[in-house]
């Protein structure tokens, strides 16, 4: 695997006073050869393709993660001081569209990149999704099942509906094994194709340990530096915009209210948590809520939490037993770019159906929603490709512009945000008269206190003081009742359909 990188010199690294590490070359930015850097590889110290000494990673690696540290308390301040749910007041369709939208739409290029390796591959995968997902959907197949009463027998299950991107991935998957035992894909690096085999991936497989148990700081101790504090930090105030957007598709993809603000400030206080504890493991990256679920949800309709709770339980011993996680490293990249095609395209649809709430026949709202996208969309692209003509002088600030304008969903959010509430406009030409009678009757109903109460009955049953209601994170007693959805709450009448329905009873769907 080393004789496949090419040699080069690596450039000696310089500290600056500002404590970070950076690279003087002499030239203009010249290879030892005489040949010239790309405009983005003269201001790495070192490049793809080089190796740092083994210290000089350690270095970076606990620097990074003590940024990621400071940066999660900053997150969890927001989250838990109620800011961000202060700033929902402002936000509106013509805020969410835009933001869930280029969630998506940035990464075409990924996706098709992706898919574009195998093009077979990548069509197969997309043809059994929509199969099992649009068109069998609704056919039931036998499962055997053992009852006490019954014993055994069988029972109708949705097997297409429940697991189409499973049932898809695991038959692509498996496509791809059968046609690289038969050396049907080629062998050559080089060759179209080639990385839709399942071999090309093997060494990771047979290098990755049984067992491995993480700890926290087993990079050694976590060390600050101004300036990836402040460029974490630009992350943060992305990921948050995201994870706004994605709280929403999530409630109306899975038919549940919006989230209400309580609901929102502890999503994003917990992420927060999260990141912490992953500065803390050295990770060397944070968490937050990942878009390509949000479609996978869209797809699968299954919005259980026990889901989600069954597959961290799952994530959890893949880390521990490492065999386990690079055998997943194994799928061919053309299915998942197969896959990224169908969901992000379902991203982008969820983004855009926020748009019913709003008058589009305004010329003001078409404005707003077009130049937005728009300008998430080429602004980023820009910078990506300009990022040398960003330059203030200070080395923080540079990259805490650098990370906001490459992010997609930021400039269009921001941008959607801001002319919202500047441009003049009627409420319901807006959508906020519309918007916010769904808020307000998803912060203290019924249903709304089952989907985001806190889990064993805090906040409804137990610990129901004033003191923890005035908590900006602790959830709301429902009107008219504790908040405890139960047999005191919900009547249950079994009554003859020709009858009239008897006052007091509520109908419970499931």
């Amino acid at each position: 695997m080393n004789s496949a990188i090419t040699s080069c010199e690596h450039p000696k690294p310089l500290q600056r006073g500002d404590g970070v590490l950076n690279s003087h070359e002499g030239g203009q930015g010249r290879k030892k050869d005489g040949q010239p850097r790309g405009l983005s590889s003269s201001h790495l110290a070192y490049s793809i393709l080089d190796i740092p000494p083994w210290y000089l990673c350690i270095f970076l690696g606990v620097q990074l993660q003590g940024a990621i540290m400071v940066a999660s308390c900053v997150q969890m301040l927001v989250g838990f001081s109620g800011l961000i749910g202060f700033l929902m007041r402002f936000i509106g369709p013509l805020t969410i569209a835009p933001t869930i939208s280029l969630v998506a739409l940035p990464l075409f290029d990924s996706a098709g990149n992706d898919a574009g390796i195998h093009w077979g591959i990548a069509a197969t995968t997309i043809f059994l999704i929509v199969l099992f997902s649009q068109y069998l959907k609704n056919i039931a197949v036998p499962v055997p099942v053992y009852g006490r009463e019954k014993k055994c027998h069988t029972s109708k299950f949705y097997l297409f509906q429940v697991f189409p991107v499973l049932l898809a991935l695991c038959i692509s998957w498996l496509l791809c094994f059968v046609l690289t035992v038969t050396n049907a894909l080629p062998s050559a690096p080089a060759a179209y194709g080639y990385l839709a085999r399942t071999d090309t991936k093997g060494d990771v497989l047979s290098q990755a340990p049984w067992f491995r148990f993480p700890y926290p700081g087993q990079w050694g101790l976590p060390t600050i530096s101004l300036a990836g504090v402040f460029g974490i930090i630009a992350g943060v105030i992305s990921s948050m915009v995201e994870s706004v957007g994605d709280y929403y598709a999530c409630a109306r993809l899975v038919g549940a209210p919006p989230p209400p603000k309580h609901a929102i400030n502890r999503g994003i206080g917990i992420e927060g948590l999260g990141c912490l504890l992953a500065g803390a493991w050295g990770t060397g990256n944070g968490t937050t809520s990942y878009s390509e679920n949000v479609g996978a949800l869209g797809i699968t309709r299954v919005g259980s939490r026990m889901v989600i709770v069954a597959a961290g339980c799952v994530l959890l011993l893949m880390g521990v037993f490492g065999k386990i996680g690079a055998a997943f490293a194994t799928i061919p990249t053309p299915v998942i770019g197969g896959m990224f095609l169908v969901m992000f395209g379902v991203i982008t649809a969820v983004g855009i159906s926020n748009l019913q709430y709003v008058d589009m026949n305004s010329s003001r709202n078409l404005f707003i929603f077009g130049f937005s996208i728009y300008c998430g969309l080429a602004v980023p692209n820009w910078v990506n490709k300009n990022p040398e003509r960003l330059h203030t002088g200070i080395l923080q600030l540079d990259q805490v512009i650098q990370v906001l304008l490459t992010t997609g969903m930021f400039v269009g959010g921001f941008l959607g945000f801001l002319l919202d509430n500047t441009i003049p406009g009627s409420l319901e030409e807006r959508g906020l008269l519309a918007w916010n009678q769904i808020q307000e009757e998803s912060e203290e109903t019924t249903k709304v206190s089952e989907v985001y109460s806190l889990p064993w009955g805090m906040g409804t049953r137990f610990c129901t003081s004033s003191c923890t209601r005035c908590l900006p994170f602790w959830p709301r007693l429902a009107r008219g009742g504790t908040g405890e959805v139960g047999a005191s709450q919900l009547t249950l009448c079994s009554r003859d359909p020709s009858e009239e329905r008897p006052k007091g009873a509520t109908d419970t769907r499931m």
